[in-house]
């Protein structure tokens, strides 16, 4: 049995914040759950997808999260608890339907949960979500410690029921991936049968009747959220320094505080309800002080809203001075943490805050680090079949010798913007859109445009968003070349499942789409080939290029090196000739190790020669393909 399927109330367990978020969906009855996997939330699905067979849910994992979110609503619709969860780029996907079922509103309890991801730590870019919010007229509330992910949740579902709303719970990576404490409630029996409504059905109405009703709707969640008691006070009476904050920065302020004690002469308001703004709880802890300091990651939602609403209050509320992301207290950008809180606590007090005195055991493992430590690059796994492809686009497009280019998207593949994909994609924005610029640029040769594109996507992005981008090329006559990189898994973000997997989220067969036959259905010419045979890719690729008139489709599949070690760690039994080895003198110094980089090729100054890592190697043989000396040998395992 899963601790998160666990019904023994009051008992006291170790959570992931993730899963402080899964436990409160089920203990708020959740029954259908749709998601797309996005880090710093996969967790949250693929937790409740283990246990769903144990609770009587539904669990999947969509194609995207616009889907998801469908999914999702169309449950609450039918009076049933559903939930979708997502990162900061997935809401992008879905807000074009999520700002009209704002307007339409839902029956059963509809929960969205959000993590952002400051600092971009598992992204192309860190965004905050929290806008949304506001421009869709949704609740939403902000979770500061693991009890509390747990507990907003239920009151989330809760609310949700009660106003006809979904509701957004925010996070962000650094709730979403550490631990705490959290003390169960009781996991509810039974459930309600679904029914929808035929005599009401989910349409807009006009608009003169949706809008007043759902910032009605909105107003009354507010209340409801309001009396929960997420939003608090704590400090003296009358502080030197208000402290406005939310999330992860409740815990990096009460930190800093402690470290300078400081604690008697700073106040900090807690907000758990972010939207909309709790306004009498923030008329009477705003009387409290003349000097306020925002402190939130990202942008400066709770600060410009707050600034908004003293404004618009007038009277004491506007001989304030605020502090914060405007006035350069507090960084405008990236991860909060302990040392921010500290550093705008003592330039808002006037301390100067001394750093620790590390002991002197300290700075000789930190010279160490510098002497000793290998410096580590973002790259591609040892084996992984991408690196063997982009080797190949590399060659192809030289031998073309018409600049060539990729253009690409988010993915393992997107390692091709650096040394390990031999830095060939030159383009990366939101998924599928580097099928969609492909498009864009494979209509330029009417212009004179001489330059090939060729497109890379994901297998798992191939579903997501590549299609309608093939689609409108295949309508549109534009002209471009695109490889389907199939390693068979959601791999970047913890190898979920999708439509060519097989399997479902909740580990029950499926029909597996393959895309190669989805693409000849729309009629493009279609091949298929393992990337490991590098010349054959190499030399295909060549080919497609010199005649790309139309949509042309490649299919490199090849496992996932990760996916297939669970099974079987090598294909070959690779080892390295050192007499053959030219060492510094091949190719351009070094050529398997400085060059194609695959981190199971070491270099070993002591012998001057190339060698082979046994503890990371998987054996893909690659390496013995592109050795120019033939140094490097695969034998066949039997």
């Amino acid at each position: 049995m899963s601790i998160l399927s666990l019904d023994q109330p009051g008992r006291q367990l170790l959570y992931m914040g993730n899963e402080a978020i899964a436990r409160g969906a089920i203990e708020a009855g959740v029954r259908v759950v749709a998601s797309y996997p996005g880090n710093p939330s996969s967790e949250i699905t693929a937790s409740l997808a283990k246990v769903a067979g144990e609770l009587g849910m539904y669990v999947e994992w969509s194609v995207n999260e616009k889907v998801a979110a469908e999914v999702a609503a169309g449950a609450s619709l039918a009076g049933l608890r559903s939930m979708t969860c997502m990162k900061h780029n997935g809401l992008n996907v879905a807000s074009d339907f999520l700002f009209a079922l704002n307007f339409t509103g839902t029956k059963g309890g509809m929960v969205i949960v959000i993590c952002d991801d400051p600092l971009a730590l598992s992204s192309t870019a860190e965004q905050d979500t929290r806008a949304f919010a506001k421009a869709a007229d949704l609740p939403l509330l902000e979770p500061s410690d693991f009890q509390e992910g747990k507990d907003m949740v239920k009151a989330a579902f809760r609310v949700s029921e009660e106003v006809g709303l979904p509701v957004l719970v925010h996070s962000v990576t650094r709730f979403s991936h550490a631990r705490g404490n959290v003390t169960l409630g009781e996991i509810p029996q039974g459930q309600p049968k679904p029914h929808f409504d035929t005599l009401h059905p989910a349409y807009p109405k006009p608009v003169e009747n949706t809008h007043p009703a759902l910032h009605r709707k909105l107003a009354q969640a507010g209340r409801a959220l309001a009396g929960e008691g997420y939003n608090s006070y704590s400090g003296p009476e009358r502080p030197d320094l208000l402290v406005l904050t939310c999330g992860s920065g409740v815990a990096y302020m009460n930190e800093a505080l402690e470290g300078l004690g400081a604690s008697n002469r700073v106040g900090v308001a807690k907000l758990g309800l972010t939207w909309p703004l709790p306004e009498g709880f923030l008329r009477k802890t705003l009387a409290r002080c003349a000097q306020v300091l925002f402190f939130e990651e990202i942008d400066p939602f709770l600060e410009d809203n707050v600034k908004a609403f003293c404004a618009q209050e007038g009277g004491d509320l506007l001989n304030k001075t605020f502090l914060g992301k405007a006035s350069g207290a507090v960084p405008s950008v990236g991860e909060n943490s302990p040392d921010t809180a500290v550093a705008a606590l003592g330039a808002a007090l006037g301390l100067k805050p001394q750093p620790p005195r590390p002991a002197d055991y300290a700075d000789e493992a930190l010279a160490l680090v510098r002497d000793l430590a290998p410096v580590r690059q973002l790259g591609l796994c040892a084996g992984c079949p991408h690196r063997a492809t982009y080797w190949a686009v590399k060659n192809a497009l030289a031998l073309d010798g018409r600049e060539g280019f990729v253009t690409g998207d988010i993915g393992c593949y997107a390692q091709g913007r650096g040394p390990s994909g031999f830095s060939q994609m030159k383009t990366m924005f939101a998924m599928g859109s580097g099928a969609g610029i492909a498009n864009g640029f494979g209509q330029l040769t009417r212009f004179g445009a001489e330059q090939p594109v060729l497109a890379v996507c994901g297998d798992s992005t191939f579903f997501h968003a590549a299609l309608p981008a093939l689609i409108n090329a295949r309508f549109n006559g534009s002209n471009l070349l695109m490889l389907i990189l199939d390693n068979n898994a959601t791999a970047m973000t913890g190898f979920q499942p999708h439509p060519g997997v097989g399997i479902t989220a909740m580990g029950q067969p499926a029909p597996a789409l393959d895309p190669a036959e989805v693409c000849r259905s729309l009629g493009a010419e279609v091949l298929e080939l393992d990337p490991f045979e590098v010349q054959k890719t190499t030399e295909t690729i060549y080919d497609l290029l010199q005649d790309l008139d139309g949509v042309k489709i490649l299919v490199l599949k090849q496992e996932c090196a990760l996916v297939r070690g669970k099974r079987q760690r090598l294909l070959f039994k690779m080892s390295l000739d050192q007499e053959r080895c030219l060492g510094a003198d091949c190719g351009c110094n070094r050529f398997c190790t400085r060059v194609f980089k695959c981190p199971g090729l070491i270099w070993d100054p002591a012998q001057g020669k190339a060698a082979i890592d046994e503890a990371i190697c998987t054996g893909c043989g690659v390496c013995a393909t592109i050795c120019p000396q033939q140094a490097i040998v695969k034998e066949v395992i039997s």
